[in-house]
């Protein structure tokens, strides 16, 4: 960040925040100096019509947002004004939950065909009714399960249970909060069921990956109460707005029109969000995929390999990061488009904004159709004359922190993909001591003679 005697008197509508503004996002203070530049503390403050500042001004000194960019360049440049420009990020440093309202529904999400959740999932259960008096909601197949409707516990709270059964019941506004009880893929559930409005969710490690889930089952009781109170850090990932438009279908062009008119209010028909990724591959075909890729109507390029994946930040961590990608944190808007084994030396993935549309539709010249999965689900073929849109959805995913948004995510990296893990270099007196000695002995054999030593 500039030095206060370095800025001009537009950068201080950049840097400078009141008191009152910079303790709300959750900004690290420092009292600004008294002039800037000639500037005394009378200077007017931005936004305010020059009314002069009543308050102290201050430095933001830590924010996950790079600084807002000035506007003018030079003595006569400047960026066009624009009506459209209505859009405000909020610091994601500050992005904490609340709840204006006490949560009364919760529904809990569990892992599948796995016993060891079972035991887990049958305490918190009983838990939220009895210690909470929460209306809990789960699937319908869940009290199906042989192994839980044996279990003694699990038989005195089954009929207090509200179920509800995927793809017939709508959970859109009935439900106030979500627990996943499991690994990654109870969350991408949870992604899928709420294709809207999506509740706070709050995942706990009890999978094989656990690379979004960041809670550990333990001390749930204390966890859960703290986050019901109010007392938690949000992540907001983003999820991809996919649309399909078949050539055969074009009806459905004057539908799409009125739901981006609409502000994604009534969504089409044969829209779905996906929270890490959409993959376009060449299916069952020996062929390569010939898939041409557009971006806001400009034709880009064409993919010529195994596929395409569009990927969110969330998702740069799964199939993208297979593919060569690079890990994106999620709070970073954005879009990621990564080819899958590109016969090209120089096709690297890219990162595009994520208020852009891309179109992907399969070229004339392809010999084959392509196919589309959405985060591993509903996987459906491409035709020649088809074509898929996505852009960023304007529903996220809230997902709580166990800590804060950045030591959850380097610690998934740590702990989940074993990120930048390698024996640490010995230091100069080691390696001097080792040369010193004129022995054969190994560095494990004289790092085993300092321990004995200590």
């Amino acid at each position: 960040m500039p030095a206060p005697e370095d800025l001009n008197s537009s950068d201080q509508e950049e840097y400078f925040c009141t008191e009152k503004d910079a303790a709300a996002d959750g900004s690290h203070l420092l009292h600004a100096p008294g002039t800037v530049d000639g500037a005394t503390a009378s200077t007017s403050a931005p936004g305010l019509g020059g009314n002069h500042m009543t308050s102290s001004w201050w430095w933001r000194t830590r924010s996950l947002n790079a600084p807002s960019p000035v506007q003018q360049f030079g003595p006569c440049g400047r960026i066009m004004k624009n009506s459209a420009m209505v859009m405000q990020i909020q610091d994601p440093a500050s992005q904490r939950l609340t709840w204006y309202k006490p949560p009364l529904t919760v529904l809990v999400i569990k892992k599948v065909s796995d016993a060891s959740v079972l035991a887990p999932f049958v305490y918190l259960v009983d838990w939220l009714l009895q210690e909470k008096n929460m209306v809990v909601w789960v699937e319908s197949a869940v009290l199906e399960d042989v192994q839980l409707n044996e279990n003694v516990r699990f038989k005195a709270i089954r009929d207090k249970l509200v179920t509800f059964k995927d793809g017939r019941d709508d959970l859109t506004d009935r439900i106030d909060f979500i627990v996943c009880l499991g690994g990654d893929g109870t969350l991408l559930y949870a992604s899928l069921l709420f294709q809207q409005s999506v509740p706070p969710v709050m995942a706990f490690h009890l999978g094989s990956l656990g690379f979004l889930t960041p809670f550990r089952f333990d001390n749930f009781e204390e966890q859960l109460t703290s986050v019901l109170e109010g007392h938690a850090a949000l992540t907001l990932r983003s999820r991809l707005r996919c649309v399909m438009h078949r050539r055969s279908d074009r009806k459905h062009e004057a539908k799409t029109l009125e739901a981006d008119l609409d502000g994604e209010a009534r969504p089409a028909a044969n829209s779905i969000l996906v929270l890490n990724e959409v993959v376009i591959d060449r299916g069952p075909s020996p062929y390569l995929s010939n898939i041409d890729l557009f971006l806001d109507g400009k034709y880009i390029t064409s993919v010529q390999g195994d596929g395409l994946i569009v990927s969110t930040p969330t998702g740069s961590t799964a199939y993208a990061a297979a593919a060569g990608a690079s890990m994106i944190h999620p709070s970073v808007p954005a879009i990621m488009v990564t080819p899958i084994c590109p016969h090209s030396l120089s096709f690297r993935p890219i990162v595009v904004p994520a208020g852009v549309e891309l179109k992907i539709s399969v070229s004339p010249e392809s010999r084959n159709t392509s196919w589309v999965s959405f985060d591993g689900r509903n996987r459906q073929e491409l035709f020649h004359g088809d074509s898929l849109r996505v852009t960023t959805s304007i529903y996220p995913v809230p997902c709580i922190c166990a800590q804060d948004q950045i030591s959850d995510w380097f610690a998934s990296l740590a702990d989940g993909l074993h990120w930048n893990v390698r024996k640490r270099q010995k230091c100069l007196d080691e390696l001097s001591d080792l040369t010193a000695s004129g022995s054969e002995d190994t560095l494990d054999e004289i790092e085993n003679m300092k321990l004995y030593d200590v």
